[in-house]
């Protein structure tokens, strides 16, 4: 096995080794990879945002618990991938530098795109939330009505978590543990106090209680059940942010990839949680009616919590959004960090800065075309920024399905040793894979309708196959006319886990 030294000595990355791209190495612990992993959901502001939507449609009824539970059986397949992917190769690149071992330098060039991708599309949407939040939290109901208030809220609040993200990993890793404790606590308290009006002597009107037969995704038609997870997906992703951060990790090998399958259970207790809270407070309808789809915590929050608690929800829901701002930098700073280093992107993409030791163009030149994107999306309509939301489920359906796959391929010599390498290893990250390229596929079909997309038609296209089909295409155009500047990295060959890789002990460098 090649050492860290030697690949970056030879300037490349080795089989098998992990090229040192100047991060800090030891700074952050287990704990820190888990809540960087879960507040990179944004579980208040993806569940305010889209519950009500998975609600809305007339076939799901009280079935949205189910809807997050089948969601979660891919996220939790490929969490698998990462974890044993991650073990063979802890590069802060995740699927760009694990595709690209497996499938060669084309599949893991389209692979870092799509993580790209996905991270700015969502940025404008984030960033919008936590000003309007903002606003909301002060009742500045001017800045509420004017888009001017949001624009400028928006880009500062990118401008901040930018500057968070490039002081350094440790201090990132301490905001994030404050503003999700913050959240978690609040939705659990909303989801407890909603559940026990519930079970009261003087429940809510149109209250239900809950019942196992929300839980129950077959209770649903498939067609309506694979549309609803089309959103379902959207609130679980992010929670491979934590291990983007990797090479910066205690245990960096085996932490980050642990902490991926976790963070996927406690984001699926937590949905199951507040869904059926939510949806037994005043009933599905409720979440249903559309006055209230958009912001169903904020619609339930004031009888749930009163109107004092009521604003710590809101709290709750702005500082998620921020949150997510930041660990939306972290990661795709990492991976352009890390393709700089293999020689895909230009190598000034790749500079570290010598004191915080975080990567200095990556994170400032996310956080500054985060905000060139952001205003034009905000500027036009809130639909279209809507929609921007909506796309990125095809390069996400891309990405993580390309992980699922490229771990059983990776791993193919040595999936057939054992019955439980054949279980975690090959079957469960390749189902998983392919049940994301099924999704991704559905979703390209479903939203190329109009009927299933606002906003206007440009050349028989709705707005998000221009933002996410044709946001891929225009990666996959980018990754040919790179083959002619970035040769060395696109001559590489495809790789094979060496055997016994999944056995071989763990070295743990002790934290400085």
């Amino acid at each position: 096995m090649a050492t860290e030294s030697s690949a970056a000595a030879s300037g490349t990355p080795q089989p098998f080794g992990v090229m040192d791209k100047g991060l800090k190495k030891n700074a952050i612990g287990y704990i820190s990879n888990i809540v960087i992993g879960v507040a990179s959901t944004a579980p208040a502001y993806s569940l305010a945002a889209t519950l009500g939507f998975i609600a809305l449609d007339p076939g799901i009824t009280t079935h949205a618990p189910g809807v997050l539970l089948a969601s979660f059986v891919p996220i939790f397949l490929v969490s698998l991938a990462y974890r044993y992917l991650n073990r063979a190769d802890p590069d802060a690149g995740t699927s760009f530098a694990w595709t690209t071992r497996a499938f060669g330098p084309g599949m893991g060039w389209l692979n870092g795109w799509a993580i790209f991708l996905a991270d700015v599309l969502v940025m404008a949407s984030l960033a919008y939330v936590a000003a309007t939040y903002t606003f909301k939290l002060f009742e500045w109901q001017w800045a509420e009505a004017h888009t001017g208030a949001a624009l400028a809220g928006s880009v500062l609040w990118i401008l901040l978590m930018t500057w968070i993200c490039h002081r350094g990993i440790e201090l990132s890793a301490r905001v994030q543990q404050i503003l999700l404790s913050f959240e978690v606590v609040m939705l659990v308290l909303f989801a407890v106090v909603a559940l026990l009006d519930v079970y009261s002597g003087n429940p809510p009107a149109h209250s239900i209680e809950p019942r196992a037969d929300w839980f129950n995704p077959f209770a649903i038609q498939f067609h309506d059940l694979i549309v609803a997870m089309l959103l379902g997906i959207f609130i679980f992703w992010g929670w491979d942010s934590g291990v983007s951060v990797n090479e910066e990790s205690e245990d960096s090998s085996e932490g980050p990839g642990r902490a991926a399958v976790i963070s996927t259970v406690l984001l699926v207790a937590i949905y199951l949680l507040v869904s059926a809270g939510a949806q037994g407070y005043h009933g599905a309808g409720f979440l249903a009616n559309e006055e209230n789809a958009g912001d169903v915590l904020n619609a339930l929050g004031k009888g749930v919590l009163g109107a004092v608690g009521v604003k710590f929800l809101i709290v709750a829901v702005l500082t998620s959004a921020s949150a997510s701002t930041q660990t939306t930098i972290l990661p795709t700073a990492r991976t352009t960090l890390s393709m700089a280093h293999w020689g895909a992107i230009p190598s000034a993409i790749g500079k570290i800065h010598p004191r915080f030791q975080t990567p200095t163009i990556s994170t400032w030149g996310f956080g500054v075309l985060s905000i060139l994107v952001a205003v034009p999306l905000i500027l036009i309509s809130e639909t279209v920024l809507e929609l921007a939301v909506v796309a990125l489920g095809i390069p996400v359906c891309f990405y993580y399905g390309s992980t699922g796959l490229a771990c059983a391929w990776y791993y193919r010599r040595e999936i057939f040793t054992s019955a439980r390498k054949f279980l975690f290893v090959g079957l469960a990250p390749l189902i998983g894979g392919l049940m994301f390229y099924a999704i991704g596929g559905y979703a390209i079909y479903y939203y190329g309708k109009a009927a299933n997309s606002e906003g206007k038609i440009y050349a028989g296209l709705t707005l998000p196959l221009w933002f996410g089909l044709i946001g891929m295409v225009v990666g996959g155009v980018l990754m040919v006319v790179s083959r002619f500047y970035f040769r060395p990295f696109f001559a590489r060959k495809t790789e094979v886990a060496p055997p016994g890789l999944i056995d071989a002990p763990v070295e743990r460098a002790p934290r400085t």
